[in-house]
């Protein structure tokens, strides 16, 4: 009888250590397919790095991490299943995408589900604006810090001029295009006309009848507000019809996978803005950034685009907030996170309370001539930074998100 209670004291203390020991799921939504499938891998090896770099470090509550990933194609109602597959299989939190279509979609669902969602590249004014709710959290920046920082240096290097939008018809390309509008003066729509192509799905000849319209017009910048493979797309029909020789182009949100795909010959001189890129940690002396960097171009040969460093600091920014909390609760993880300032991959940080948006400072870039990109060792030394906002200057106020939610017939407190 002593034995076989030894037995299952022993068995009890056993399972108990298995159950102790069960990974924490994290689930990745993100496009393995579809026009931002560049973005969505980085994204993938940024967050596979982080898991790997916690879990040699005891994991998180004393717990493994584990990643389970699912396709979004960047298609919301296909996001929107994918939550829910993850939610069944256990997963503590969500994160992931490249379209804030996707994001906005996924979000919402995550919530239902009382699942956080963390936004990787999200870029649209509403993610963090009109449809921002407590389960959303927005690591990257969004449209209207991207065009402050554009428009403080279109307006110094290239004032007074007139031009010409392209932009993909969803929520990203809209908000986007009509903060860029805001900042650059020029709104006015009969002096600087504007074109919408189909997203997802437009076709090259969609893209060959705007910008020969462009062409035909007097503009002097061609703002694409494209992104992913339908700038790649764009880019090649705007050099085949001398765009790229007589305007100044201007792509507000690139990443280095665009370039990637389209070569930096066809990319020289494009315009735009990045949330970080892997010069940033020297350049704002982060330990922890550069330590990044390296790790990244080790483990995959390239260095880390501001994709990867997105599900890589999200990934980061959860297990801390949960090892904070001491634990998994969404509430508790809200609680935690909210007003949380922090050091990670750059400058300081934060989780802004009213908003769930990261506050962080965003740079504008050029891309460098194909000579300069070739010099560097793995040949991706592809972005100038030529200007540059703190998150104080950049971000919309109190008031300002208080109005759009206001107009929107938001509360104006999440909910």
């Amino acid at each position: 009888m002593q034995r076989l209670t030894a037995t299952l004291a022993l068995w009890a203390g056993l399972t108990a250590c298995a159950q102790a020991a069960e990974p924490i799921t994290l689930g990745l939504n993100y496009p393995r397919t579809g026009p931002y499938k560049e973005e969505g891998l980085a994204q993938m090896r940024g967050a596979l790095l982080a898991i790997d770099e916690l879990n040699a470090q005891g994991g998180v509550l004393g717990r493994p991490l584990r990643l389970s990933s699912r396709d979004s194609a960047s298609r919301p109602a296909k996001a929107e299943r994918n939550v829910d597959k993850l939610a069944n299989e256990g997963a503590a939190m969500l994160f992931g995408g490249s379209s804030s279509a996707v994001a906005i979609a996924a979000g919402q669902r995550a919530a239902k589900h009382g699942l956080l969602y963390f936004g990787t590249l999200t870029y649209s004014n509403d993610t963090t604006g009109k449809h921002a709710h407590r389960y959303m959290f927005r690591e990257c920046n969004n449209a209207w810090m991207s065009a402050r920082v554009l428009g403080q240096y279109l307006n110094k290097h290239l004032p007074e001029q007139r031009y010409f939008y392209v932009t993909s018809d969803y929520t990203w390309g809209h908000t986007t295009e009509d903060s860029l509008r805001q900042s650059t003066g020029s709104a006015d729509s009969g002096k600087h006309p504007g074109l919408k192509v189909p997203f997802p799905g437009a076709r090259l000849a969609d893209y060959r009848d705007v910008l020969s319209q462009a062409a035909a017009s007097n503009a002097q910048v061609l703002a694409l507000v494209l992104f992913g493979e339908d700038l790649v797309r764009a880019m090649r029909i705007a050099k085949d019809l001398g765009l790229t020789e007589r305007m100044q182009i201007v792509a507000p949100n690139l990443t280095q996978s665009m370039v990637e795909q389209a070569g930096p010959g066809l990319m020289q001189g494009v315009l735009g803005t990045e949330p970080w890129t892997w010069r940033v940690p020297k350049l704002e002396q982060s330990t922890q950034g550069e330590a990044f960097v390296k790790a990244f171009s080790q483990r995959y040969a390239l260095y880390p685009s501001s994709s990867a460093a997105s599900a890589y600091s999200i990934v980061y920014q959860w297990a801390d907030a949960a090892q904070r909390a001491k634990s998994l609760d969404s509430e508790a993880l809200i609680k935690a996170l909210e007003g949380h300032r922090y050091q990670l991959l750059k400058g300081p940080q934060e989780w802004r309370a009213f908003d769930h948006q990261n506050l962080q400072t965003v740079y504008a870039v050029k891309v460098k001539a194909r000579s300069d990109v070739l010099k560097d060792p793995l040949k991706q030394d592809y972005f100038e930074i030529v200007d540059r906002l703190d998150a104080s200057q950049a971000t919309p106020s109190l008031a300002e998100w208080q109005a759009e939610r206001r107009a929107a017939g938001q509360p104006l407190t999440l909910q």
